[in-house]
């Protein structure tokens, strides 16, 4: 185990790799943690596998995932809140609610598709807020939630999004308008 956290620590990013993609049924919550970590890492290869190793676990590992939504650090933020996502864990919903107001917009938009992904209710007023805010990333975001969740969006603000000269966001009107 020793030998394990210390690659995870410093080793080289192939080495990082090997070792991620032999984890995906661990319950130990230190090599947890420093899988969690490494959705910081320097190497979006080793954040790949990081995720991965997250994402095909089936552990119960949902309360570290959660205990994460706090960290400090935008990635770790994010991405554990897209774990959580795409492991259907619906018990973290109030939490990924409370990063939705984060300072990264990556952090912002995580939050949002991970609350679209996960058929959150009741978000009406924080996807309706998504939709006007100052990163582009997490309007798309708010807009492909406000689809996959039938958020009823008003004319005026469609039009106020529409100013955007961006194809996705055309193309997420366009749905959005069925």
């Amino acid at each position: 185990m020793e030998d394990i956290i210390k690659i995870l620590e410093s080793g080289t990013s192939q080495n990082k790799i090997e070792i991620l993609e032999t984890l995906h049924h661990t319950n130990n919550l230190e090599i947890l943690q420093q899988i969690i970590l490494r959705l910081s890492d320097n190497s979006i290869q080793v954040r790949g596998e990081a995720f991965n190793a997250l994402l095909l676990n089936q552990n119960n590992i949902s309360k570290i995932l959660i205990d994460n939504l706090s960290s400090t650090n935008k990635n770790i933020k994010g991405f554990t809140a897209l774990v959580l996502a795409n492991k259907n864990e619906k018990s973290a919903i109030p939490e990924i609610k409370k990063i939705v107001n984060n300072e990264h917009g990556m952090v912002r938009s995580c939050a949002i598709g991970s609350l679209g992904y996960l058929r959150a209710e009741k978000i009406s007023d924080i996807i309706l807020k998504a939709l006007t805010d100052s990163n582009l990333e997490v309007q798309k975001s708010a807009l492909q939630t406000a689809i996959q969740t039938n958020i009823f969006v008003s004319e005026e603000k469609i039009r106020e999004i529409s100013k955007n000269n961006d194809s996705q966001i055309k193309n997420l009107l366009l749905k959005l308008k069925k």
